[in-house]
């Protein structure tokens, strides 16, 4: 008997994968192991409509589903480690489970700051259960501190303004989404923030929390200034889980690079019978880099590029453009394409709020971000799936 697929990762990606696997007419073995027990669920609207209280379901599938399309769903489970000689995943009970075709998406966990003391009040947000804790938490809230201005921590700031909660967001970089967007369009939103009454801090980081009876009362920056809050999100990015896979073999990106497992661009790694995708892939762009791309289109793409590879159909070849967006605000901002820190920005329209800039590399356009600008973002696609298929280095 043929070993099955196996699917170590039961969100987005690793769901998207088995369902563009039945989708393209495999009907052998496979199982989808993911190490929480709920059944998989969607992560973008944990930070806006369910911790707003908007929304309490955020599942993807039913358990119905699964049983419909012969998809063996094991939860509760988290790998251990591998072995790819004898092809088997071990877990944290003990048991083992072979494969025949192994796909790794076991995305990412968020990161911590150090030397924090542990306090009620105190949050990160990737899980389920922590969104839900947090949304306790914002129901008696008057005073929060979002330490990290990135795509989260910028969500999160808006779901407690809506909410009525004041708000300190602290950035050690100049602007929100200097890492990702640069400082010109992080200007723009910073601009945005404080328009809804976001107290933002740039260019400080936490030292310190203050806590009393093991709750948090509040914090001091780095610049020795103090905060009051009784709710606390750290957001300063996550980090790929791969530790499961030391000693196998299977390639890691260096974490200064971004780490997360290294594989070709369909998601092939150099182990055979190994994939990845999602979050933990660092896959192979147009330019010959490896890259982590964390955004939920992502997950979607690569889920049908490795699938057609991996049952040995032929993977088109027309350029990718990676593509993302958040909604904060009344306005959602848009990323299409790759935008850098060393690009030149031109920001082509700004009324003050919404705003539409165009980012160059050597003078070829490589990204366009929008804020409240969605036609004006996406008619751009073409032109930059053209400009990356000519930046594509020769094979």
């Amino acid at each position: 008997m043929t070993a099955p697929i196996v699917i170590i990762g039961a969100g987005l990606a690793g769901l998207r994968t088995a369902e563009e696997l039945r989708r393209a007419g495999y009907e052998g073995g496979l199982i989808l192991v993911g190490d929480e027990q709920r059944l998989p669920y969607d992560r973008p609207p944990l930070s806006k409509q369910f911790v707003r209280g908007e929304t309490e379901d955020t599942t993807l599938r039913p358990a119905e589903f699964f049983a419909e399309k012969n998809i063996e769903l094991r939860l509760g489970l988290a790998a251990t480690g591998v072995d790819t000689t004898s092809r088997t995943v071990t877990f944290d009970d003990g048991s083992v489970l072979e494969y025949g075709q192994l796909i790794i998406a076991t995305g990412l966990r968020p990161k911590r700051i150090p030397g924090l003391p542990e306090a009620t009040g105190v949050h990160v947000l990737r899980r389920h259960e922590d969104a839900a804790a947090l949304r306790d938490g914002l129901a008696t809230a008057r005073r929060a501190l979002v330490v990290g201005a990135g795509f989260i921590g910028c969500e999160l700031a808006a779901s407690f303004r809506s909410r009525g909660v004041d708000v300190v967001l602290v950035e050690p970089q100049p602007t929100p989404l200097a890492a990702a967007l640069g400082e010109t369009v992080g200007r723009l939103v910073g601009r945005m923030h404080r328009d809804e009454g976001v107290d933002l801090r740039c260019g400080v980081g936490l030292s310190s929390l203050q806590v009393e009876d093991g709750a948090v009362t509040g914090a001091t920056l780095a610049d020795g200034s103090t905060v009051a809050a009784d709710l606390v999100v750290i957001g300063v990015g996550s980090a790929p889980i791969t530790e499961w896979l030391a000693g196998s073999g299977i390639p890691l990106a260096e974490p200064q690079a971004g780490g997360g497992v290294l594989a070709d661009e369909v998601g092939r790694t150099s182990v055979e019978g190994v994939w990845a995708v999602g979050d933990v892939a660092a896959w192979r762009h147009d330019n010959g880099r490896h890259k982590r791309v964390e955004h939920w289109t992502n997950a979607g793409e690569q889920a049908r590029l490795l699938t057609t590879a991996l049952l040995g159909g032929d993977v088109p070849a027309a350029a990718r453009v990676p593509y993302v967006w958040s909604d904060q605000y009344d306005l959602k901002i848009q990323v299409l394409g790759t935008p850098a820190g060393a690009d030149e920005i031109r920001v082509i329209e700004d009324d003050g709020r919404k705003f539409l800039a165009h980012y160059f590399d050597g003078g070829v356009l490589t990204a366009v971000v929008g804020g409240g600008r969605t036609a004006q973002v996406m008619k751009m696609r073409a032109e930059l799936a053209a400009n990356a298929r000519s930046a594509a280095p020769l094979s």
